[in-house]
Protein backbone atom coordinates (compact mmCIF):
# COMPACT_ATOMS: atom_id res chain seq x y z
CA UNK A 1 0.00 0.00 0.00
CA UNK A 2 1.89 3.21 -1.01
CA UNK A 3 0.25 6.31 1.20
CA UNK A 4 0.48 10.08 1.48
CA UNK A 5 3.71 10.57 4.16
CA UNK A 6 5.83 9.09 2.03
CA UNK A 7 8.72 10.08 0.75
CA UNK A 8 9.27 11.81 4.24
CA UNK A 9 10.62 15.45 4.43
CA UNK A 10 13.46 16.38 5.26
CA UNK A 11 11.83 18.12 8.48
CA UNK A 12 10.58 14.75 9.19
CA UNK A 13 13.66 12.88 8.93
CA UNK A 14 15.18 10.38 10.73
CA UNK A 15 18.68 11.62 10.48
CA UNK A 16 17.55 14.58 12.50
CA UNK A 17 17.34 12.55 15.50
CA UNK A 18 20.37 10.86 14.83
CA UNK A 19 22.26 13.98 14.62
CA UNK A 20 21.00 15.49 17.60
CA UNK A 21 22.66 12.46 19.40
CA UNK A 22 25.83 11.48 20.00
CA UNK A 23 26.14 8.80 17.15
CA UNK A 24 26.67 10.64 13.83
CA UNK A 25 29.53 8.13 13.11
CA UNK A 26 28.07 5.23 13.87
CA UNK A 27 24.57 5.16 12.53
CA UNK A 28 25.10 7.04 9.33
CA UNK A 29 20.97 5.87 8.19
CA UNK A 30 18.07 7.61 7.37
CA UNK A 31 15.28 6.33 5.79
CA UNK A 32 14.74 6.78 1.62
CA UNK A 33 11.79 7.78 -0.33
CA UNK A 34 10.35 4.23 -0.11
CA UNK A 35 10.59 4.26 4.01
CA UNK A 36 13.53 1.59 3.67
CA UNK A 37 16.22 2.48 6.00
CA UNK A 38 19.39 2.83 4.11
CA UNK A 39 23.21 4.09 4.58
CA UNK A 40 23.35 7.47 3.38
CA UNK A 41 26.46 6.87 1.83
CA UNK A 42 26.33 3.46 0.10
CA UNK A 43 22.63 3.36 0.46
CA UNK A 44 22.74 -0.13 1.51
CA UNK A 45 20.75 -1.69 4.14
CA UNK A 46 21.85 -1.81 7.86
CA UNK A 47 24.96 -3.36 8.86
CA UNK A 48 24.70 -5.22 12.20
CA UNK A 49 28.83 -6.15 12.67
CA UNK A 50 29.89 -2.50 12.33
CA UNK A 51 32.09 -3.30 15.36
CA UNK A 52 34.27 -6.23 13.46
CA UNK A 53 32.76 -9.39 15.82
CA UNK A 54 32.43 -7.17 19.09
CA UNK A 55 29.14 -8.89 19.78
CA UNK A 56 28.28 -6.49 22.87
CA UNK A 57 29.29 -3.15 21.13
CA UNK A 58 27.24 -4.28 18.03
CA UNK A 59 24.24 -5.04 20.40
CA UNK A 60 24.03 -2.28 21.97
CA UNK A 61 24.76 0.09 18.87
CA UNK A 62 21.40 -1.75 17.30
CA UNK A 63 19.54 -0.92 20.45
CA UNK A 64 20.49 2.75 20.38
CA UNK A 65 19.10 2.34 17.02
CA UNK A 66 15.86 1.05 18.03
CA UNK A 67 15.50 3.86 21.12
CA UNK A 68 15.76 6.77 18.68
CA UNK A 69 13.13 4.97 16.09
CA UNK A 70 10.78 5.23 18.99
CA UNK A 71 11.46 8.64 19.47
CA UNK A 72 11.28 8.90 15.33
CA UNK A 73 7.61 7.09 15.11
CA UNK A 74 6.25 8.85 18.00
CA UNK A 75 7.25 12.42 16.04
CA UNK A 76 5.34 10.65 12.99
CA UNK A 77 2.43 9.63 14.91
CA UNK A 78 1.95 13.48 16.34
CA UNK A 79 2.90 15.71 12.86
CA UNK A 80 1.89 12.60 10.39
CA UNK A 81 -1.59 10.95 11.55
CA UNK A 82 -2.24 14.12 13.70
CA UNK A 83 -2.59 11.86 16.62
CA UNK A 84 -2.72 13.24 20.59
CA UNK A 85 -0.40 12.58 23.01
CA UNK A 86 -2.48 11.38 26.17
CA UNK A 87 -0.44 10.52 29.25
CA UNK A 88 -1.55 7.99 32.06
CA UNK A 89 -2.70 7.92 34.70
CA UNK A 90 -4.42 11.51 33.90
CA UNK A 91 -3.77 13.12 37.23
CA UNK A 92 -0.28 11.91 38.26
CA UNK A 93 1.52 14.54 36.70
CA UNK A 94 4.51 14.09 39.25
CA UNK A 95 5.72 10.82 38.99
CA UNK A 96 6.94 8.93 35.97
CA UNK A 97 3.78 8.23 33.71
CA UNK A 98 2.73 5.98 30.48
CA UNK A 99 0.97 6.89 27.76
CA UNK A 100 -0.68 6.40 24.09
CA UNK A 101 -1.92 8.04 20.99
CA UNK A 102 -5.26 8.84 19.96
CA UNK A 103 -6.95 11.01 17.49
CA UNK A 104 -8.60 14.21 18.45
CA UNK A 105 -12.20 12.79 17.96
CA UNK A 106 -11.70 9.46 19.17
CA UNK A 107 -13.60 10.04 22.56
CA UNK A 108 -16.48 12.73 20.88
CA UNK A 109 -17.46 11.67 17.71
CA UNK A 110 -20.03 9.42 18.38
CA UNK A 111 -20.92 8.47 14.40
CA UNK A 112 -17.63 6.90 13.52
CA UNK A 113 -15.88 3.58 14.52
CA UNK A 114 -13.15 3.29 16.83
CA UNK A 115 -9.77 1.14 15.61
CA UNK A 116 -7.55 -0.21 18.87
CA UNK A 117 -3.97 -1.44 18.30
CA UNK A 118 -2.44 -3.38 20.32
CA UNK A 119 1.32 -4.50 19.72
CA UNK A 120 3.19 -7.37 20.73
CA UNK A 121 4.99 -7.49 23.78
CA UNK A 122 9.06 -6.53 23.15
CA UNK A 123 11.44 -3.62 23.50
CA UNK A 124 9.18 -1.44 20.88
CA UNK A 125 6.48 0.76 21.69
CA UNK A 126 3.50 2.70 20.36
CA UNK A 127 3.48 3.08 16.69
CA UNK A 128 5.18 -0.02 16.21
CA UNK A 129 4.49 -3.42 15.10
CA UNK A 130 8.47 -4.52 15.04
CA UNK A 131 11.02 -2.76 15.33
CA UNK A 132 13.23 -5.26 13.50
CA UNK A 133 10.72 -5.09 10.96
CA UNK A 134 11.75 -1.41 10.16
CA UNK A 135 15.22 -2.18 10.75
CA UNK A 136 15.33 -4.62 7.74
CA UNK A 137 12.15 -3.89 5.73
CA UNK A 138 11.24 -0.81 5.95
CA UNK A 139 8.24 1.63 7.69
CA UNK A 140 6.11 0.47 5.63
CA UNK A 141 5.91 -3.06 6.87
CA UNK A 142 7.13 -2.43 10.99
CA UNK A 143 5.35 0.55 11.76
CA UNK A 144 1.59 0.88 12.38
CA UNK A 145 1.60 4.08 10.60
CA UNK A 146 0.22 2.66 6.91
CA UNK A 147 -2.79 0.79 9.27
CA UNK A 148 -3.22 4.34 11.11
CA UNK A 149 -3.93 5.94 7.63
CA UNK A 150 -5.97 3.15 6.20
CA UNK A 151 -8.34 3.54 9.40
CA UNK A 152 -8.03 7.58 9.15
CA UNK A 153 -9.40 7.64 5.41
CA UNK A 154 -12.01 5.09 5.81
CA UNK A 155 -13.01 8.05 8.77
CA UNK A 156 -11.88 5.84 11.44
CA UNK A 157 -11.01 7.17 14.79
CA UNK A 158 -7.95 5.33 16.58
CA UNK A 159 -6.43 4.49 19.73
CA UNK A 160 -2.82 3.41 19.38
CA UNK A 161 -1.75 1.36 22.87
CA UNK A 162 1.55 1.69 24.34
CA UNK A 163 1.91 -1.48 26.29
CA UNK A 164 5.39 -2.52 26.53
CA UNK A 165 5.97 0.99 28.16
CA UNK A 166 6.02 -0.50 31.62
CA UNK A 167 9.03 1.28 33.28
CA UNK A 168 11.75 3.84 34.26
CA UNK A 169 14.59 4.24 35.58
CA UNK A 170 15.03 7.94 37.47
CA UNK A 171 18.76 7.83 37.76
CA UNK A 172 20.06 7.86 34.01
CA UNK A 173 16.61 9.87 32.50
CA UNK A 174 18.84 13.24 32.34
CA UNK A 175 21.70 11.40 30.85
CA UNK A 176 19.19 10.18 28.28
CA UNK A 177 17.82 13.84 27.83
CA UNK A 178 21.27 14.59 27.41
CA UNK A 179 22.90 11.93 25.06
CA UNK A 180 19.50 12.85 22.73
CA UNK A 181 19.92 16.74 22.78
CA UNK A 182 23.57 17.05 21.79
CA UNK A 183 24.89 20.72 21.58
CA UNK A 184 28.30 22.01 20.06
CA UNK A 185 29.57 21.99 23.61
CA UNK A 186 29.24 18.53 23.69
CA UNK A 187 31.04 17.66 20.54
CA UNK A 188 34.65 17.45 21.73
CA UNK A 189 33.23 14.77 24.53
CA UNK A 190 31.69 12.33 21.73
CA UNK A 191 33.88 9.00 22.57
CA UNK A 192 33.17 9.71 25.95
CA UNK A 193 29.52 10.24 25.26
CA UNK A 194 29.04 7.38 23.30
CA UNK A 195 30.47 4.81 25.81
CA UNK A 196 27.80 6.63 28.50
CA UNK A 197 25.35 5.94 26.03
CA UNK A 198 25.78 2.11 25.81
CA UNK A 199 26.83 1.55 29.36
CA UNK A 200 22.90 2.83 30.51
CA UNK A 201 21.82 0.24 30.49
CA UNK A 202 23.67 -1.98 32.70
CA UNK A 203 22.96 -0.46 35.82
CA UNK A 204 19.54 0.27 35.19
CA UNK A 205 17.10 -0.22 38.23
CA UNK A 206 13.40 -0.24 36.56
CA UNK A 207 10.20 1.35 39.01
CA UNK A 208 7.60 0.44 37.51
CA UNK A 209 4.50 2.97 35.90
CA UNK A 210 1.72 3.20 37.86
CA UNK A 211 -1.58 1.62 35.52
CA UNK A 212 0.93 0.25 33.06
CA UNK A 213 2.86 -2.02 35.55
CA UNK A 214 2.58 -4.74 32.46
CA UNK A 215 0.63 -4.79 29.39
CA UNK A 216 -2.58 -5.97 30.67
CA UNK A 217 -2.68 -3.40 33.38
CA UNK A 218 -2.40 -0.93 30.48
CA UNK A 219 -4.92 -2.24 28.04
CA UNK A 220 -7.45 -2.49 31.27
CA UNK A 221 -7.13 1.33 32.63
CA UNK A 222 -7.40 2.91 28.96
CA UNK A 223 -10.43 0.87 28.50
CA UNK A 224 -11.76 1.90 32.16
CA UNK A 225 -10.88 5.40 31.61
CA UNK A 226 -11.27 5.94 27.74
CA UNK A 227 -12.82 3.42 25.34
CA UNK A 228 -15.50 2.63 28.01
CA UNK A 229 -16.68 6.23 27.94
CA UNK A 230 -17.13 6.38 24.48
CA UNK A 231 -21.02 6.32 23.76
CA UNK A 232 -22.40 4.65 20.99
CA UNK A 233 -18.92 3.76 19.19
CA UNK A 234 -18.57 1.00 17.39
CA UNK A 235 -14.72 -0.32 18.64
CA UNK A 236 -12.40 -2.84 16.46
CA UNK A 237 -9.65 -4.01 17.74
CA UNK A 238 -6.51 -5.53 15.53
CA UNK A 239 -4.06 -7.39 18.27
CA UNK A 240 -0.63 -8.73 17.47
CA UNK A 241 1.44 -11.87 19.08
CA UNK A 242 0.93 -10.92 22.90
CA UNK A 243 -2.12 -8.78 22.52
CA UNK A 244 -4.05 -11.56 21.45
CA UNK A 245 -3.40 -12.43 25.15
CA UNK A 246 -3.99 -8.99 26.51
CA UNK A 247 -7.43 -8.84 24.67
CA UNK A 248 -8.46 -12.04 25.65
CA UNK A 249 -7.94 -11.21 29.38
CA UNK A 250 -9.41 -8.13 29.24
CA UNK A 251 -12.68 -9.40 27.61
CA UNK A 252 -12.75 -11.90 30.91
CA UNK A 253 -12.33 -9.01 33.01
CA UNK A 254 -14.86 -7.22 31.50
CA UNK A 255 -16.79 -9.99 29.81
CA UNK A 256 -20.56 -7.49 28.83
CA UNK A 257 -18.79 -4.30 28.31
CA UNK A 258 -16.71 -5.36 25.71
CA UNK A 259 -19.12 -7.72 24.50
CA UNK A 260 -21.29 -4.94 23.86
CA UNK A 261 -19.29 -2.48 22.23
CA UNK A 262 -16.41 -4.55 20.35
CA UNK A 263 -18.16 -5.50 16.87
CA UNK A 264 -14.89 -6.98 15.19
CA UNK A 265 -11.91 -8.29 16.26
CA UNK A 266 -8.16 -9.16 13.94
CA UNK A 267 -6.31 -11.41 15.66
CA UNK A 268 -2.87 -11.59 13.70
CA UNK A 269 -0.62 -14.42 15.08
CA UNK A 270 -1.43 -14.11 18.14
CA UNK A 271 -0.50 -15.79 21.54
CA UNK A 272 -3.99 -15.91 23.60
CA UNK A 273 -5.07 -19.53 24.78
CA UNK A 274 -8.94 -19.62 24.82
CA UNK A 275 -8.92 -22.82 26.88
CA UNK A 276 -6.45 -21.31 30.05
CA UNK A 277 -8.13 -17.75 29.48
CA UNK A 278 -11.83 -18.05 28.36
CA UNK A 279 -12.46 -22.04 30.29
CA UNK A 280 -16.14 -23.11 29.41
CA UNK A 281 -17.82 -20.03 29.25
CA UNK A 282 -20.69 -20.27 27.19
CA UNK A 283 -21.45 -16.76 26.08
CA UNK A 284 -17.35 -15.95 25.99
CA UNK A 285 -16.52 -19.00 23.33
CA UNK A 286 -19.81 -17.94 21.43
CA UNK A 287 -19.04 -14.18 20.98
CA UNK A 288 -15.26 -14.93 20.08
CA UNK A 289 -17.01 -16.93 17.43
CA UNK A 290 -18.84 -14.20 15.89
CA UNK A 291 -16.37 -11.62 16.61
CA UNK A 292 -12.99 -12.86 15.61
CA UNK A 293 -10.89 -13.79 13.18
CA UNK A 294 -7.53 -14.99 13.24
CA UNK A 295 -4.68 -14.16 10.64
CA UNK A 296 -1.73 -16.53 10.94
CA UNK A 297 2.17 -17.66 9.73
CA UNK A 298 1.33 -19.81 7.08
CA UNK A 299 3.16 -20.54 3.50
CA UNK A 300 -0.92 -20.48 2.35
CA UNK A 301 -1.44 -17.32 0.11
CA UNK A 302 -3.68 -14.75 1.74
CA UNK A 303 -6.85 -15.30 3.53
CA UNK A 304 -6.44 -19.32 2.52
CA UNK A 305 -8.49 -21.31 5.57
CA UNK A 306 -5.47 -22.48 8.41
CA UNK A 307 -7.85 -23.44 10.79
CA UNK A 308 -5.33 -26.08 13.04
CA UNK A 309 -6.27 -28.89 16.25
CA UNK A 310 -4.94 -25.78 18.32
CA UNK A 311 -6.85 -23.04 16.18
CA UNK A 312 -10.69 -23.99 15.76
CA UNK A 313 -12.25 -21.33 18.30
CA UNK A 314 -13.13 -18.56 15.32
CA UNK A 315 -12.19 -18.30 11.53
CA UNK A 316 -8.06 -18.88 11.09
CA UNK A 317 -6.90 -18.17 7.55
CA UNK A 318 -3.32 -17.73 6.21
CA UNK A 319 -1.65 -14.20 6.93
CA UNK A 320 0.03 -14.64 3.59
CA UNK A 321 3.45 -14.84 5.16
CA UNK A 322 5.92 -17.15 7.51
CA UNK A 323 7.22 -14.28 8.91
CA UNK A 324 5.29 -13.44 12.55
CA UNK A 325 6.75 -9.93 12.55
CA UNK A 326 5.45 -9.16 8.71
CA UNK A 327 2.63 -10.42 9.29
CA UNK A 328 0.27 -7.53 10.32
CA UNK A 329 1.45 -5.49 6.98
CA UNK A 330 1.00 -8.66 5.16
CA UNK A 331 -2.89 -9.14 6.04
CA UNK A 332 -3.62 -5.18 6.67
CA UNK A 333 -5.88 -5.16 3.66
CA UNK A 334 -7.94 -8.36 4.30
CA UNK A 335 -8.32 -7.58 8.17
CA UNK A 336 -10.05 -3.66 6.79
CA UNK A 337 -12.34 -5.91 4.42
CA UNK A 338 -13.27 -8.07 7.34
CA UNK A 339 -14.00 -4.60 9.28
CA UNK A 340 -16.02 -3.28 6.28
CA UNK A 341 -18.17 -6.57 6.37
CA UNK A 342 -18.76 -6.81 10.26
CA UNK A 343 -19.75 -3.32 10.28
CA UNK A 344 -22.18 -4.07 7.33
CA UNK A 345 -23.38 -6.83 9.29
CA UNK A 346 -23.40 -5.58 12.49
CA UNK A 347 -25.77 -2.18 10.92
CA UNK A 348 -28.47 -5.22 8.70
CA UNK A 349 -28.37 -6.98 12.24
CA UNK A 350 -29.55 -3.65 13.89
CA UNK A 351 -32.09 -2.51 11.46
CA UNK A 352 -33.76 -6.22 11.60
CA UNK A 353 -34.20 -5.67 15.68
CA UNK A 354 -35.73 -2.27 14.86
CA UNK A 355 -38.58 -4.08 12.76
CA UNK A 356 -39.35 -6.39 15.39
CA UNK A 357 -38.84 -4.05 18.60
CA UNK A 358 -40.34 -1.06 20.09
CA UNK A 359 -37.93 2.47 20.18
CA UNK A 360 -37.86 2.40 23.55
CA UNK A 361 -36.84 -1.44 24.18
CA UNK A 362 -33.78 -0.60 21.92
CA UNK A 363 -32.56 2.30 24.16
CA UNK A 364 -32.78 0.09 27.35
Amino acid sequence: MEIEWLPVTQKLSFRKFIEQSDLLEELKYDFNEKAELRHTETHGPFAFNYYKNVLERNSKRYWALGHLLEQYIYELLEKVCKLQKVYIPSEADKEPRSFFFMSESALSNHHSALLVLLQDHGVFRAGQWSQQAIIHHGLQHGSQIPCIQMALQAHYDVIVLNPNDNFVDQQTGKEWKGLLTQNVEFSSRKMFQTESFFSLQESLQCIPKRCSNTPEEHMAYIWDYFISKTEGKDVAFIVHGYGGLVFMDLLVRKKWDVMSKVYAVALIDSEHHVGHQLGSDVQLLEWIKQHCREWVTSPKPLDKPATTVLKKEFPTVSAGTEKHNLAPSSSLQSIFKYFRKALKAKAANFSRLRLFCPTETLLM
